[in-house]
């Protein structure tokens, strides 16, 4: 974790990845652990957070290329091992109240095992 970002001690999601509450890990690796979703919208449902504390995309900068390459490549081996990347996915993050943040805290959702509709929502 950055000193440019320190964690939040009253951030849900800083206190699952530093392990001070405890979450269903699935995997982690280069600043992103990835947790099952308590509240699954599809069969298969991840989410995949930063470790650091970035309250969201809208809080991403030029420097956050490494993070953002590690929340995909995590995702893409995740969907290979739960069954879903020959069908398809989706990753999905959400910025602010009207976009349906609930958490402020940079996540990704992995979503498959079913057909995804459009629009979402």
């Amino acid at each position: 974790m950055s000193d440019r970002r320190p964690r939040d001690p009253d951030c849900l999601f800083c206190r699952i990845v530093s392990d001070e509450l405890p979450s269903s890990k699935v995997d982690e690796a280069n600043g992103v652990v990835a947790i099952r979703d308590i509240a699954p919208r599809a069969p298969t449902h991840i989410l995949l957070l930063t470790r650091e504390h970035i309250p969201s995309a809208s809080h991403l900068t030029a420097d956050d290329g490494d993070v953002l390459g590690a929340v995909f490549q995590l995702a893409a081996s995740i969907a290979q091992r739960e069954g879903i990347a020959g069908s398809g996915y989706r990753i999905v993050t959400n910025i602010g109240d009207f976009g349906g943040q609930t958490v402020d805290h940079l996540h990704f959702h992995l979503l498959g095992g079913r057909a995804m509709t459009w629009p979402p929502g």
